[in-house]
């Protein structure tokens, strides 16, 4: 990262992109930020081309910060990083763009999976990091965990056959109730309506759709993500859609009492409203309307119509 900030690589690549910037003329740029983008974003400022950045974390990272700077407009997921980087310019709180959850079905989703109205379901994965920790407590914990729940647990590559090896060695009448998985693709939105509830990481694309689908969860931040994780996963612990679990604490025990929330209706369904009301399944949308505009050059919209269609509720 501290190459592209050399000022020879700087005086070598800023041209480049103003080359391929002036040969393209693209009407706006939309970034994530990040010191990768930093000759593109300047480039775009020498040319007045606007620029749309999205950030999706509490707490933006060092490189976000520096190429904030050169965004003339701001989407983000939580409103405290508006209080971080917008303070100069326009910023709105759009949400993380996902796939959209508004036509799915429980039941549907259900029947699709096999799984019985009446059984809880839990959904299990790490994201895009490493999912050892939460491989090894569902290993500890699934002869207990699947007399309780049903579980679609998604291992990775690596701990597929482990899983596999301990789903066969359980009793014939269980073996049904644990599904794991290697990834799941056009799967994982049937998995999200299906599901009661999710034990997972702290990416704002986990929280995001988490959220979305109403799902109380147990949130175990990646510990390596220079603290980004667990200051997104305070908001949802804060709005009561959550409960956090130190990933050094997360083993079979922690996924046995996480799974007890479903034995307490009371306490699911207020997490589930929880949730619910941190939901904005039109983020996409939301994010789409700041790039459009930007590129007709029209004056931004009033924060209240990005709320709306982020929260997919625009007339």
């Amino acid at each position: 990262m501290h190459v592209l900030l050399d000022p020879l690589r700087l005086s070598l690549s800023v041209p480049q992109a103003m080359a391929i910037l002036s040969l393209r003329r693209p009407d706006a740029i939309f970034t994530t930020g990040g010191y990768v983008a930093l000759p593109v974003l300047l480039a775009a400022s020498a040319l007045r081309i606007p620029v749309v950045m999205w950030d999706g974390n509490v707490v933006p990272g060092r490189s976000v910060r520096v190429t904030a700077r050169l965004a003339g407009c701001l989407a983000v997921t939580f409103g405290g990083t508006c209080r971080t980087l917008g303070r100069r310019r326009p910023c709105y709180v759009t949400g993380t763009p996902i796939r959209d959850p508004r036509g799915a079905d429980r039941q549907d989703a259900r029947a699709a999976l096999g799984v019985p109205d009446d059984d809880g379901l839990i959904l299990i994965f790490g994201g895009s990091q490493t999912v050892r920790r939460f491989n090894s407590a569902v290993t500890e914990a699934l002869p207990r965990l699947v007399e309780r729940k049903r579980v679609i647990h998604i291992t990775g590559e690596a701990g597929y056959d482990r899983a596999a090896a301990c789903r066969d060695a359980l009793p014939p009448q269980l073996r049904g109730r644990y599904r794991p998985e290697k990834f799941l693709d056009e799967e994982m939105a049937l998995a999200l309506a299906a599901a009661d509830m999710v034990v997972g990481r702290a990416g704002s694309s986990t929280l995001a759709e988490v959220a979305a689908f109403g799902l109380p969860m147990v949130v175990v931040p990646y510990p390596h993500a220079a603290g980004h994780q667990r200051r997104n996963a305070e908001e949802m612990v804060r709005c009561g859609a959550a409960r956090l679990v130190e990933d050094e604490d997360f083993d079979a025990e922690a996924l046995l009492a996480a799974a007890a929330i479903l034995d307490r209706p009371d306490e699911q369904a207020a997490m589930a409203a929880a949730a619910r009301s941190l939901a904005r399944p039109g983020a996409a949308d939301a994010v789409a309307e700041l790039v459009v505009v930007a590129a007709e050059r029209r004056a931004l919209p009033d924060p209240s119509r990005i709320e709306a269609i982020s929260r997919g509720v625009a007339g």
